[in-house]
């Protein structure tokens, strides 16, 4: 693939010099919040320049040695999971260099390597092959399981029991910021997909459908890894050739003005008024009523998924006494009811 290098200016400079947002850039958006925010957004970033997957030409190869060059080696990109530092002239290079990872897995939604959605570099990373692969297209929550690369803890975690994906901790921001820019510049309009993020897990893990999961850990995440000068950089870079941004690096309050009562306020009060969860404190069994069908989760308070029911009880008696949260959510995946219950002994 043709190679691209930073201009000279930029080289010396790093991360340091940061570009400015244009002026008025966001003016658009201004005072709003919720669905009229996600659409003026949506119609700030809409119809952004496109590049081919692979070409001879300019390419996305070429854009992501840019966005994630390491300035400590200028001819290496960092890698997304793993944070290695690799060659950038090894493009796959027979599975031997380095692979373009669709942080918004390209067959949810069933965009492919198709532009717009499936050559957008705001939702392209380097990545790992071999790490890659593992991650296929899970959907991203907590998890336990540590992921090893060549015998190397590479800092993501995965499930063997639930199709979900966690990256390491650095890059927990980043990926949440780079899902909320997908379901905001993919509205369904003009062939596009209309991409939707969820707070359940789909039954079906080979959906085709233009969902993403969760939602909940999502925010957090956004939360626990604020913004830093290798994002901003990157969304530069990236503005520079598709001449559009991402939002919620600019304005990372974007996030909690769309989404962040959606897991929170945005319930039916039919169902929070009808729904109980008790004993609270519990010793041993859980119990849940209400007028719905619904699905009980129970989490750590780390974020780690323990338990997952359709039924009216969970067995608390196995647990370590202390502070738990359980979420119940219905058929269509609305939050029902949020709420902190306390494990104590007999």
């Amino acid at each position: 693939m043709k190679r691209f290098l930073l201009s000279f200016f930029f080289s010396l400079l790093g991360f340091v010099l940061i570009a400015q947002i244009p002026d008025g850039y966001y003016d658009g958006a201004a005072g709003l919040k919720g669905k009229a925010l996600k659409t003026a957004l949506y119609n700030i970033i809409k119809g952004h320049t496109t590049y081919p997957y692979t070409s001879s030409s300019t390419d996305v190869w070429d854009i992501l040695k840019e966005t994630d060059r390491d300035t400590a080696n200028p001819d290496n990109v960092i890698l997304l999971y793993t944070g290695r530092s690799v060659n950038a002239a090894q493009e796959y290079n027979n599975g031997k260099g380095w692979s373009r990872e669709h942080v918004w897995a390209k067959s949810r939604g069933d965009f492919d390597t198709d532009p717009p959605a499936g050559t957008d570099a705001h939702n392209l990373r380097p990545a790992d092959i071999s790490v890659n692969s593992a991650r296929s297209n899970r959907w991203f929550d907590s998890c336990t399981v540590k992921v090893y690369d060549d015998g190397v803890f590479t800092g993501s975690y995965t499930s063997t029991t639930r199709w979900v994906w966690q990256p390491r901790k650095e890059v927990k921001g980043d990926v949440a910021r780079m899902i909320f820019y997908m379901a905001t510049r993919y509205e369904g309009e003009n062939g596009e997909p209309d991409l939707q993020l969820i707070d359940y897990l789909p039954a079906d893990v080979d959906t085709r459908e233009p969902l993403f999961a969760m939602l909940h850990t999502l925010l957090r995440w956004s939360e626990e890894d604020p913004v830093d000068a290798f994002e901003r950089h990157r969304n530069d870079v990236v503005y520079s050739y598709q001449h559009n941004r991402n939002p919620f690096i600019d304005h990372p309050e974007y996030v909690q003005l769309i989404w962040g009562d959606t897991t929170a306020t945005a319930i039916p009060h039919y169902a929070e008024a009808n729904f109980s969860v008790y004993p609270n404190p519990v010793s041993d069994v859980l119990h849940f009523s209400g007028q719905v069908p619904a699905v009980k989760y129970l989490y750590s308070l780390q974020g780690e998924l323990l338990k997952t029911t359709a039924a009216d009880r969970i067995d608390m008696q196995s647990l370590p006494d202390g502070l738990y949260f359980v979420l119940v959510k219905d058929e269509k995946g609305t939050v029902l009811k949020k709420q902190k219950v306390v494990k104590t002994a007999r």
